[in-house]
């Protein structure tokens, strides 16, 4: 089991042990308000013994226990109905205050509020039943303060503990980020390290063809793919640091981006570009933004399988600029949209996957953009965007 592995368990143990502790928890609460509950009726049932007891001039324990519940009950709201559930009047027609424990004036003197309050406590607790001499009377009891306050405390429990697995997450998750960002760094600055050496070797050889007679086109081709070489050491070795931005006009740097990959193409993409006549400045990047660009062509050409129209759109607006580049290969479902900008997706056999990645990271994390799956159709092709803000303004 390596380190990643080993980290996942970790992270899939921790999260399973804290929903166990949350259900342990939610069920031992849900059981000691069900016995705090169980209690309280017992105490009503006891105390409706004791009225009926007092009623039938029976014994006198349970006119004891009637004062000791009476007195020390201070938070159970009870009231006594007549036999067909009804409040209890007294001769001057208002409700007989005899009959009321722990119900506020203000619900007693309003008749609204009173049948409002009893229909309630009639459906929180089931009413007991006090059988008198030559009546039958109803007591109707509601939830104590207590009971009311402990029915949000699993609630509350729920979402620390909820919020504890967010926690949790989000740091499994930005260390395994975090870690992948230091190896994709890491990885980046050795390739460039590696290309240095031949590429060296290669510029030595190319002055060697230039003193034996080589036909000069072909030097200046060498020559041409020689600065890409070094403009690609550049790009990988830049990887993992901050890059330095220069106003500079995306309009050109957009075409020389599209006029190189257009040279080294295939025939059979058509390509054409429609960009804008006058200069428009940004902050940029000229290196990681060709790279971009290089990136989302070569996505594009891709998914079109080598053949198709490749369009490459640039529009501005008052503060910000949109390059669009459009293609006519399979498209993609809506749900990959932001999937295929992970590090590792691919959907072809050879690659790594790294590509539409690394545009998300340039232009969002080093230029402060944004980039995204304009539209797509499955079978009719994609449009990527990329959107930067303007010199001197904000996005």
């Amino acid at each position: 089991m390596n380190f990643s592995d080993e980290r996942n368990f970790a992270s899939y143990f921790i999260v399973l042990a804290v929903m166990v502790i949350t259900t342990l928890i939610l069920w031992n609460t849900s059981l000691f308000m069900q016995r705090l509950k169980d209690d309280e009726r017992t105490k009503i049932e006891i105390w409706a013994q004791s009225q009926k007891a007092l009623n039938s001039e029976q014994s006198d324990d349970y006119l004891e226990l009637s004062i000791v519940i009476g007195s020390t009950n201070r938070s159970i709201p009870i009231i006594i109905t007549d036999s067909e559930g009804e409040v209890i009047k007294g001769s001057s027609g208002k409700p007989d205050l005899s009959y009321f424990q722990n119900i506020s004036n203000s619900v007693i003197n309003d008749e609204n509020k009173l049948k409002s309050y009893l229909k309630k406590l009639k459906s929180e607790n089931k009413p007991i039943e006090l059988d008198l001499k030559d009546t039958v009377q109803y007591i109707c009891y509601g939830n104590s303060d207590i009971l009311n306050k402990l029915r949000y405390y699993p609630i509350a429990i729920a979402l620390i503990i909820f919020l504890l697995i967010g926690v949790i997450y989000f740091f499994f998750t930005t260390s395994k980020a975090s870690e992948q960002n230091k190896l994709w760094a890491g990885m980046a600055k050795e390739t460039a390290h590696q290309i240095g050496t031949p590429l060296s070797s290669l510029v030595g050889w190319n002055e060697i063809l230039k003193s034996e007679n080589v036909n000069p086109e072909y030097i200046i081709e060498i020559e041409k793919d020689i600065e890409r070489l070094k403009m690609i050491t550049e790009r990988f070795s830049k990887i993992g640091s901050i890059p330095n931005l220069e106003e500079v006009d995306i309009v050109k740097e957009t075409q020389n981006a599209y006029t190189y990959l257009q040279a080294r193409s295939s025939k059979l993409i058509n390509f054409s570009i429609d960009l804008p006549e006058k200069p428009i400045y940004v902050y940029l990047n000229s290196q990681l933004y060709s790279w971009t660009i290089e990136n989302l062509v070569k996505n594009a050409i891709d998914a079109m399988r080598g053949k198709g129209d490749l369009k490459v759109d640039l529009i501005d607006d008052a503060k910000r600029v949109f390059i669009r580049i459009q293609d006519t290969g399979k498209g993609l479902p809506k749900s990959k949209f932001t999937k295929i900008f992970e590090p590792g997706y691919t959907s072809k056999s050879r690659g790594w996957g790294l590509g539409l990645s690394l545009a998300k990271r340039i232009i969002e994390e080093y230029h402060s953009g944004k980039i995204k799956v304009l539209r797509s159709e499955i079978d009719k092709g994609t449009t990527f965007q990329i959107t930067l803000r303007k010199s001197g303004t904000t996005v």
